[in-house]
């Protein structure tokens, strides 16, 4: 009834295209489940329910396709294990949200720019090996992921400079770190997605790849 596996594991494209999903759908699923309105996603830890259960699971999900992940080189391979063992972090080691007390001071928040320091180096390998295809499409993707690296940084930044002026931003501004953490999940997404190259418009016929196809060159 069914045809034998077309490949004999996952493919890392297929890795980008779950785990692009994933991404992009994290922060609206969790909002969408709580019960409160989140100021944080981290938030999301301390719900009762679907949205606590989405952020955890996940969480877990990208680390553990992150850690399947070995990339193109031993950098690469070598940083897809750290950002696996972050994102776990994130999950395991719950913010210091309002009046509840963290686990282990600062693991939370060191996991989170780590994992997204990671994500901002993988958008710019993205960027290389794109801009050296030469081809329009490659050229498209190119700038895809420089936008997405530099979103990724920007959030970093600016939820880092709110950290350092003890929340002076977040205070004036309603769910300022949720919305930081969104832009830098959904650049994020969108360059894995844009990476697993199923998009037609910025992926060529002959390099676009198909799930139940056959495997197109690297």
């Amino acid at each position: 009834m069914f045809s034998s596996p077309k490949r004999p594991e996952i493919d890392h494209r297929t890795i980008k295209l779950i785990v692009g999903l994933i991404a992009l759908t994290l922060a609206g699923l969790t909002s969408f489940f709580a019960q409160t309105t989140l100021s944080s996603i981290s938030v999301a830890y301390y719900e009762v329910g679907w949205s606590r259960n989405i952020f955890v699971g996940f969480l877990f999900a990208i680390a553990a396709f992150l850690l399947a992940y070995n990339g193109q080189s031993t950098w690469e391979m070598v940083l897809g294990k750290l950002a696996a063992c972050a994102a776990l972090g994130v999950a395991m080691f719950p913010c210091r949200c309002g009046d509840r007390p963290e686990i282990i001071p600062g693991v939370h928040a060191v996991s989170a720019a780590v994992m997204f320091a990671i994500l901002a180096f993988f958008c710019y390998g993205f960027f290389e090996r794109a801009r050296s295809k030469g081809h329009l499409q490659a050229r498209l993707r190119s700038y895809i992921y420089a936008a997405c690296g530099v979103t990724i940084v920007a959030a970093i930044l600016v939820l880092a400079l709110d950290h350092l002026l003890h929340g002076r931003i977040s205070a004036e501004i309603y769910r300022f770190t949720f919305y930081g953490e969104r832009a830098a999940l959904i650049a994020f997404g969108v360059s894995w997605l844009t990476a697993s190259r199923v998009l037609p418009v910025i992926t060529s016929r002959e390099e676009r790849f198909s799930l139940f196809g056959d495997q197109p060159p690297p």
